[in-house]
């Protein structure tokens, strides 16, 4: 297709746009959200129309290639029984054809907003005296009343009523939705001329109407873009999010529920049936995979899918990116999607041996979609000590590397392959090659929002850490029995209060994890004072207390001392060494 125009450009009168559309000949995709626009813009679309200015084009695909299937659904207001197939979608313009439809060609009020987003009912108006008049402002020539046709002021004091015929006549308020309606506009003229003794003036005025503002809604026109059937599925997605007015971009997941809903799959049931398979409550991994997303399962299909496709075709391409999210098809999803769901439940399990309990710890989320990967890949085999020794330093090397940030997905494209040849007896993967741990790097890590952070939180856990109270090792029974989380050694108001350095007391380097209850007695006190408060009041002795502060790699005589600097600077130290031993190589 290349250098070859794939859209149409023409006009179309609104009439017969607005026909097709009655006749089902062009819906939307179903990935089009139902939004509405509000009243005041409704309005605003009319007068446009009644002055003859433009509106903006349309964008429409044609239906009919069997690569590029949606399901379609008709704009607001009409029912399709019968399961038409459109001739072409609705891309752009969307919510300016519903509002016009509903307001031109139904006889039913509109469904619109008021200028608080609350939901009413409207009926559209011509104020005849007012639209053939050049001196009155156009925006009072065309209103908006209630359902009931009744407009009511304060105290509910009927203003003006237009529930029949008769009334509307009387008033000079033609219904807007008689315009593109000859035989029914005939009827209300009819009417109208009824009163013998207004019929001359009456007359005078259906005469401006019939030259000057009838032919502007029947002969309207509107620019109207289509897209050639040979577009392909990405280049329409994409398009379609270019001239989104609607402002909120689609997911690759309603995309490809509009995509199978073709196929007669319901892919967000689907979901919802994995999901719960992957967050049950009566899982204990259920916590790691509190924040899954529907777009994580589609990144691990895709990253299986290419992979799988890579092993019969050398030169096909892993990826996971979205344009080839996609490309997957009903078929690629039926055989991949259940053994995802079940590669995220190994990766989960796996993330529990390395003490990691809860979607919170989590360093990255986004590494859990090459990791689920590769346990699908490696089936039994991911259960050989030695193997799963290599997927921990690959992991932890990622995390500790900082390798996960934004836009990531060419990163797990390498991961997959990389990794399988790797535990298969060749080269490191340069998930390993590219991480490094710089030693500065510990006095800027001090939040939650690094991942490195979290990762370090986690490893001290690992490491054995015994909480300073109760003496249990902080593990999966502990972390939600007692409220874990990483707490400051050297207390911060006691740092603060001796002028001890801002980026060194809050750093990692001077946290560990405890229970809530313990950090409430350390408190705000010099460590030596609340060391002798735990041995006091729990009865613990120095010895028993000592060995307990040694599992979170504390100098004892440093932290019995309120010697800050020596402390720090050997936390510091053991602190590198368990980040070499767990990435297998050196800090920088």
């Amino acid at each position: 297709m290349n250098g070859v125009t794939t859209f149409d450009s023409t006009v179309e009168s609104l009439t017969d746009l607005l026909s097709s559309i009655k006749e089902l000949r062009t819906q939307l995709p179903d990935f089009q959200r139902g939004w509405v626009w509000d009243d005041e813009r409704i309005k605003n679309l009319l007068i446009s129309i009644s002055l003859s200015y433009p509106i903006g084009s349309v964008m429409t695909l044609q239906t009919g290639n069997p690569n590029v299937r949606f399901a379609p659904r008709p704009v607001e207001g009409i029912e399709n029984s019968g399961q038409i197939e459109p001739e072409r979608l609705i891309l752009d313009g969307q919510q300016r054809l519903t509002s016009l439809f509903q307001s031109l060609i139904l006889r039913e009020p509109v469904k619109t907003k008021d200028s608080k987003g609350k939901e009413i009912l409207r009926h559209y108006y011509i104020n005849i005296d007012k639209i053939i008049d050049p001196d009155q402002d156009r925006e009072e020539a065309i209103i908006s009343v209630p359902e009931d046709k009744i407009v009511k002021g304060l105290g509910n004091r009927i203003l003006a009523d237009y529930s029949d015929i008769t009334k509307e006549c009387d008033s000079g308020m033609l219904p807007v939705n008689l315009i593109l309606h000859p035989a029914e506009l005939l009827a209300w003229q009819t009417r109208y001329f009824s009163d013998a003794s207004k019929i001359n003036e009456r007359s005078l005025k259906w005469g401006k109407l019939l030259g000057e503002i009838f032919p502007r809604f029947q002969n309207y026109q509107i620019p109207v873009i289509m897209l050639r059937k040979q577009t392909p599925k990405e280049a329409v997605c994409q398009v379609f999010e270019n001239v989104n007015t609607g402002g909120v971009s689609l997911t690759v997941f309603e995309l490809l529920t509009a995509s199978f809903a073709a196929d007669n799959f319901e892919l967000r049931k689907d979901w919802e049936i994995k999901k719960d398979k992957l967050i049950n409550t009566k899982n204990t991994f259920n916590k790691i995979l509190a924040d899954i997303s529907s777009t994580d399962l589609l990144q691990t299909i895709s990253l299986l899918t290419t992979y799988n496709r890579r092993k019969l075709k050398s030169t096909a391409a892993v990826s996971c990116k979205r344009k080839d999210i996609l490309k997957l098809t009903l078929d690629d999803y039926l055989s991949w999607g259940d053994k995802a769901v079940a590669g995220f439940i190994e990766a989960a399990k796996f993330l529990q041996e390395q003490n990691i309990f809860s979607a919170r710890d989590l360093p990255y989320g986004s590494q859990l979609i090459p990791l689920s990967a590769i346990f699908v890949e490696l089936g039994s085999q991911a259960h050989n000590l030695n193997v799963r020794n290599k997927i921990a330093r690959w992991y932890w090397c990622g995390v500790l590397g900082e390798l996960y940030g934004g836009g990531s997905e060419t990163r797990f494209a390498r991961d997959l392959p990389e990794v399988i040849s790797w535990i298969n007896g060749d080269q490191e993967p340069s998930t390993i090659r590219d991480a490094n741990f710089a030693s500065d790097r510990l006095y800027s890590l001090r939040t939650r929002n690094s991942a490195a952070y979290k990762g370090l939180h986690v490893l001290l856990m690992k490491a054995g850490g015994k909480d300073f109270i109760s003496g249990v090792p902080i593990d999966i029974q502990t972390y939600y029995g007692e409220q874990i989380d990483i707490h400051h050694i050297f207390p911060r108001a006691y740092c603060e209060r001796y002028g001890i350095n801002k980026k060194m007391y809050d750093s990692i380097v001077n946290k560990t994890p405890l229970s809530y209850k313990t950090n409430r007695i350390i408190g705000g006190s010099a460590p030596s004072l609340y060391l002798e408060k735990i041995e006091t009041e729990r009865r613990i002795t120095e010895s028993e207390l000592d060995a307990l502060l040694s599992t979170h790699l504390i100098n004892i005589n440093a932290i019995r001392n309120d010697d800050f600097d020596v402390f720090f600077n050997d936390r510091r130290n053991r602190l590198i060494r368990i980040i070499e031993s767990t990435m297998g190589k050196k800090v920088i």
